[in-house]
């Protein structure tokens, strides 16, 4: 059976942003697609509420919520909101 999947170590955030819980919302925004990564995360990019590149939605932070962004944080950006 063929080699379906490479581990390339380039690939990927070269450094993620330490998590910080805050207290109010968070934006998060899609700017990777989710083609090509296993049913899962895709999945969990529905769950965000995320359904096509460059979406961008806003939630309150839980640790739940963090979670979720953890399993594709290659895949979305984060940004806090000021209200």
């Amino acid at each position: 059976m063929p080699r379906t999947f490479v581990w390339h170590r380039t690939r990927g955030p070269k450094k993620t942003a330490p998590e910080e819980l805050t207290k109010g919302k968070v934006r998060i925004k899609q700017v990777r697609s989710g083609i090509g990564h296993p049913a899962e995360m895709r999945r969990t990019l529905e769950s965000l509420g995320l359904r096509h590149h460059q979406a961008e939605v806003v939630r309150p932070d839980s640790p739940s919520l963090r979670g979720q962004i953890k399993h594709v944080r290659h895949l979305v950006t984060v940004t806090p909101v000021e209200e």
